[in-house]
């Protein structure tokens, strides 16, 4: 009975060593992981501070600034965890494949979601269009009212909002009728060949000058675009304010009109030709 007590104790001791050799050993892990933590959640909100004022003093999207501060936070937390559990002496090779894996196949998911994700970052940073421009993108055209990280959305004419793929839109054309402040409004008409065209131009000009909107400054302009055998296409060409295209593009072919017709300035007619037959001779003789 003795023996087996004195066992007993001396496998307590043992097992009471280990354990205290265990946390002898481990405690300066233990200690430098939460130090290492602590530090570095104090330079991660650091950096994520100037970053965003960095991205505000540029002028960024604040839909931008709010995203990149997100992710660069994110980004730092997560390698900070990877540093204290590699402190721990937790095997990182294995997590890594982990990760790795995932994202692999996240990625393969949501393929056409990250080509979206990553034109409208780009777009967001080299500024292509900004909120209010009026754009014509992938056949559609309208006056951007939200610029998301996925979509951009369009307000037509029509007045239909219009939801355009970043991705697409990032790698397509992009025509921003309003980049410079004002837009140019391009109205072409038909006339007819016998027309006094300095005096249309004349008229047309002094018409569009009176035209509600119409900037005096770029001028208006006219132009002959192309001649054919039976008329010639003219350009009246007025410059507006955005907000004013419209408005600017219908009255200005009205008055214009009127004054044409007020002033003897033709367009064209359809012509209707008869064609009349010869009459046979009746005194002629059938060669057939």
């Amino acid at each position: 009975m003795l023996i087996l007590l004195n066992q007993a104790i001396s496998g307590y001791t043992d097992f009471a060593t280990h354990i205290v050799a265990l946390v002898v050993d481990f405690m300066p892990r233990l200690l430098g992981a939460i130090l290492a933590f602590i530090i570095g959640t104090i330079l991660i909100r650091w950096i994520s501070t100037v970053v965003r004022r960095t991205l505000m003093a540029r002028d960024f999207d604040p839909s931008l600034q709010s995203f990149l501060a997100s992710l660069i936070r994110m980004s730092l937390i997560l390698l900070l965890l990877l540093f204290v559990f590699s402190i721990l002496g937790v095997n990182m090779t294995s997590f890594a494949a982990i990760l790795a894996g995932l994202a692999v196949g996240i990625g393969a998911a949501l393929n056409g979601t990250l080509g979206n994700f990553a034109g409208g970052v780009m777009m967001l940073i080299f500024k292509p269009f900004k909120l209010g421009d009026h754009i014509e993108a992938q056949g559609f055209n309208g006056r951007v009212i939200e610029q998301g990280i996925f979509n951009t959305y369009l307000l037509s004419s029509e007045n239909k909002t219009i939801i355009l793929a970043n991705g697409a839109l990032s790698t397509g054309t992009i025509v921003n009728l309003s980049a410079f402040g004002n837009m140019r409004v391009e109205i072409l008409m038909p006339l007819d060949l016998n027309n006094d065209f300095d005096k249309a131009k004349e008229i047309a000009l002094s018409t569009v000058r009176k035209v509600e909107h119409v900037l005096p400054e770029p001028p208006p302009e006219f132009q002959i675009i192309k001649f054919t055998e039976t008329m010639a296409t003219i350009a009246i060409r007025p410059f507006c304010n955005e907000e004013d295209y419209w408005q600017v593009y219908f009255e200005t072919q009205e008055k214009v009109k009127l004054a044409f017709d007020k002033n003897q300035i033709y367009f064209p007619s359809a012509e209707n030709k008869i064609h009349v037959l010869p009459v046979p001779d009746s005194n002629s003789k059938d060669l057939g």
